[in-house]
């Protein structure tokens, strides 16, 4: 297929005819900026083929704002040395004529007969989409979409299989694909895709499974019969001899006599405590004792202690006397001191105090200056926001509604000039003395006039002529134009003006007097930013501060002199000195007065202990309580002698008799008696249940249900034996059906392989890219990598991406179908070396094909070896030429 000649007219950018003739039957480069319209010429062609002519969903070719257009395309493209010639038109005048040689179509039949020719198909209703596409959807690249192959592959996979199998007669036929399919759909009502059993053959395993655990657990509860059995004989022996022997009793006689051996035990400990109270309250009795002549016999001792403690506290009393003079003395110095510094600190505040009022005059009046200047500039700005307010005032108009104005004078002018344009064009020159008239108005002896409605020439002699000026869009364009007329018209009464002139000059006043106002403002702002009335409270609250401090100043004395009087922070460091010596000295004096009246205490206090000490240690009484307590203290000795003799020889009878054991011997014999008596009950009860139980299984009949599971499970074994070797033998046919099927696929491959690694050697020599069962690019290797096309690179998924199509187009053409490649703006991510490469490829396609290469960057092609076609200056002679 090789295209010669494009033609379109009102679609999108291009409301004039477009033509694209001389189209070489090899490569063409087509280049413009962008929005230039190359995308529009391809969505063109797309349009020509894959849109229905009737279609109500290619509103998108219209030009912008012209819903009265008919997009219309023409092509010449010739295939098999026949020429065929295509023109179709869409929205306002859908058709479509096909001429093929001598023959012609018409409508659907046109589109039908295309269809059939390149291999794709229309939508049943709406627009036309990928999967509608077919071969031209391979080989035919939008932008944008270099690297997505894969779904135009299987869109356009019935035709390529059926080009391939033209080429490869051997090719299992469609029946083959049934068998294929039956054979598949009988082994996978028996087996799942990963072999394992479904359906009746995987509930035949189930149930065999259910029969054998239904056996085996049959065969345990049998097992479990007869070991009752024997339980049941064993545990009534076991009973009976219990019942006989009654071993419970002689564990309850011996757990007697230990009780009766423990509580003498038990007496024996209880005396023991007894005494052992006793003795530890005696040797409490003897310590009190000890303690007590202890003490009256260190009084002699404590005597001498305190005689010596009396002579210190009096030497320290004595010291501590001596020195008050001197601390007194200091004392009044230090408050002499502090009384000075004190006269200095208050005439040193006093000048401070005048200093400072003194600047807050000199401040405040300052302030009142500043503040009087800005009240007079601020009087003046707000005069002129008030002139500025009443100038905006009285030129206030809306600048959306002059604008909207203007917008409606343009196209009111676009619109009078196009009506120009398409206006009927009536021209005269009439002979002297000839007069006719043009709707009841005279015309000159020579003029012209457009016509955009009916009118009536009148000629004398000759009658009447009607004229109609022909056309929906003339018709259209005089509609518009009323209606620009009549809004115009009506947005100058709304705005109160006469003309556009004059809003634009009343806007133009309004927005100087607004800057006028914003400027004034701003000056404002700057004197008085919160107003005026703020400002003159400001004011007066300065001159009312003013008057404070005058009286304030006014009020305070003058010192009599200022000489020798220091500064303000010398008088306060001085003033600090002194009162911290005052304190010093106040505190010394006293923690002196504190120290002297302690030593005089203690002194005293020493004092009267030596005298008490003194008294006590010569008294009577003390020498009685003496003799007393060495009398208690022999007697105290006597009676420990005793008690620890008794507790002695009972400790030894206690250890004899070994309590301790006697309690766990208690504990054993109490155990024994109740394990005894809770065996033999629970052999009892268990006695009852297995009677219970043997009569129940007896009553199920377990052995003709074991004999009937074995029948059940040997007829469900049969069965599934069956179905077993079934499955094996449709799994062995489906395998070797299908593995001869794939050796058939790999021979249909073998084509498209063969022109896959003929483009695929000039970029990378070493490599190989697979072609996968639905004839889709797959595995690609290079040297050690091995991966898939979707694991590389943008620009390398889009240059593979070309070469399969490049293929896929050699492959159609040796079926001998027609191919045409449409590239637009394709390989924009690859580097210089690999476009070096892919220019190579397209250069040997183009010896084959017919294609299209549409660019905006064609300083990257200038070695391309064919001249391009700039689509600007091809816009510009179609211009030029009509």
């Amino acid at each position: 297929m090789k295209l010669q000649r494009v033609r379109i007219e009102q679609l999108r950018q291009f409301r004039k005819p477009l033509v694209l003739d001389n189209v070489q039957p090899g490569l063409n480069l087509i280049h413009g900026p962008n929005e230039s319209g190359k995308s529009t010429l391809v969505r063109a062609i797309r349009a020509a083929f894959f849109e229905r002519y009737r279609s109500t969903t290619v509103d998108d070719l219209a030009p912008w704002g012209d819903s009265a257009a008919a997009p219309t395309i023409e092509l010449d493209f010739e295939h098999q040395e026949i020429n065929w010639h295509l023109t179709k038109s869409f929205l306002k005048r859908k058709r479509c004529d096909l001429k093929v040689g001598t023959d012609t179509y018409g409508e659907d039949d046109a589109e039908e007969k295309l269809a059939e020719l390149l291999g794709y198909q229309y939508p049943k209703r709406g627009v036309s989409k990928a999967e509608h596409w077919g071969i031209p959807g391979l080989l035919w690249v939008e932008q944008g979409t270099g690297q997505d192959i894969d779904q135009a592959v299987e869109h356009a996979g019935d035709h390529l299989k059926s080009a391939l199998n033209s080429l490869v007669s051997e090719v299992a036929s469609s029946g083959g694909d049934e068998l294929i399919e039956s054979v598949r759909s009988r082994r996978d009502t028996l087996l799942t895709s990963t072999g394992k059993p479904r359906g009746d053959y995987l509930q035949l395993e189930k149930d065999r499974d259910q029969y054998q655990q239904d056996i085996e657990a049959l065969k345990g509860r049998i097992r479990n019969y007869q070991d009752q059995v024997d339980r049941l004989q064993k545990l009534n022996h076991e009973y009976e001899q219990a019942e006989k022997e009654r071993p419970w009793e002689d564990a309850q006689r011996q757990l007697d006599q230990a009780k009766a051996r423990y509580q003498q035990v038990e007496r024996l400990e209880q005396d023991q405590k007894q005494d052992e109270a006793a003795l530890e309250q005696l040797l409490r009795h003897q310590r009190l004792l000890k303690q007590n002549k202890d003490h009256l016999e260190n009084l002699t001792r404590q005597l001498e202690g305190r005689k010596s403690e009396l002579d210190r506290a009096q030497r320290e009393f004595e010291q501590t006397q001596a020195n008050t003079a001197a601390i007194a003395r200091g004392l009044v110095d230090a408050k002499s001191a502090y009384e000075a510094a004190e006269n200095q600190l208050k005439l040193a505040r006093l000048l401070e105090t005048r200093t400072r009022l003194e600047e807050d005059i000199r401040r405040l009046e300052q302030q009142n200056r500043t503040l009087s200047q800005n009240l007079d500039k601020a009087r003046d700005h707000q005069r002129q926001l008030d002139e500025a307010r009443a100038e905006a005032r009285a030129n206030q108009i809306e600048a959306s509604a002059v604008k909207a104005l203007k917008r409606t004078e343009q196209q009111l002018n676009e619109e009078t000039i196009r009506s120009q344009t398409i206006a009927t064009r009536l021209s005269w020159q009439l002979e002297p003395g000839v007069s006719v008239t043009l709707n009841d108005a005279p015309l000159d002896k020579q003029g012209e006039e457009l016509l955009l409605e009916d009118s009536r020439l009148a000629i004398p002699g000759v009658g009447i002529l009607g004229i109609t000026p022909g056309g929906e869009e003339l018709a259209s364009t005089r509609r518009k134009l009323n209606a620009l007329q009549q809004a115009l018209a009506e947005q100058i009464k709304t705005l109160g003006v006469d003309s556009v002139e004059q809003a634009e000059t009343r806007l133009a006043t309004y927005e100087a007097a607004r800057r006028t106002l914003q400027h004034a403002e701003e000056l404002f702002k700057s004197v008085a930013p919160k107003g005026m009335d703020p400002l003159v409270s400001e004011q007066k609250d300065i001159e009312v501060g003013l008057e404070k401090v005058r009286g304030q100043l006014q009020a305070t004395p003058e010192p009599v002199t200022a000489q020798g009087v220091p500064d303000m922070a010398g008088a306060e460091a001085a003033f600090t000195r002194a009162a911290s010596k005052v304190e010093a000295a106040e505190t010394e004096e006293q923690k002196h007065r504190a120290d002297l009246l302690t030593r005089e205490q203690a002194r005293n206090s020493a004092r009267a202990e030596w005298q008490r000490l003194a008294e006590e240690e010569q008294s009577p009484e003390r020498q009685q309580q003496l003799r007393q307590l060495s009398d208690d203290l022999v007697d105290n000795e006597a009676r420990k002698t005793v008690l620890e003799t008794r507790i002695k020889n009972r400790e030894q009878e206690i250890l004899e008799a070994r309590p301790d054991m006697l309690r766990q011997d208690i504990e054993r014999y109490q155990r024994s008696i109740n394990h005894l008596r809770q065996a033999q009950e629970t052999r009892g009860r268990e006695l009852r249940d297995i009677k219970v139980r043997l009569e129940a299984w007896g009553a199920e009949g377990l052995e003709e249900q074991l004999n009937e599971r074995w029948a059940e499970l040997k007829q469900c074994e049969r069965r599934h034996q069956e179905l077993h070797r079934r499955a094996l033998a449709l799994d062995l046919l489906l395998t070797l059906l299908t593995e001869k099927r794939q050796a058939l696929t790999r021979r249909l491959q073998a084509p498209l392989q063969k022109h896959l690694n003929h483009y695929l050697s000039v970029m990378f020599p070493e490599a190989s890219l697979e072609v996968n069962e639905q004839l889709k690019p797959g595995t690609f290797c290079r040297g050690s990598e091995l991966g898939q096309i979707a694991e590389l690179s943008f620009g390398a998924r889009e240059q593979m991406g070309l070469i399969s199509r490049l293929a896929y187009a050699d492959l159609l053409r040796e079926a001998g179908r027609p191919t045409l490649v449409i590239l637009d703006d394709t390989l924009v991510h690859s580097d210089s070396d690999r476009l070096e490469d892919m220019k190579r490829i397209l250069f040997d396609a183009a010896s084959r094909h017919q294609i299209l290469l549409f660019t905006c960057h064609p300083e990257n092609w200038n070695d391309l070896g064919v001249p391009p076609i700039d689509l600007q200056s091809l816009k510009v002679q179609t211009v030029e030429g009509t």
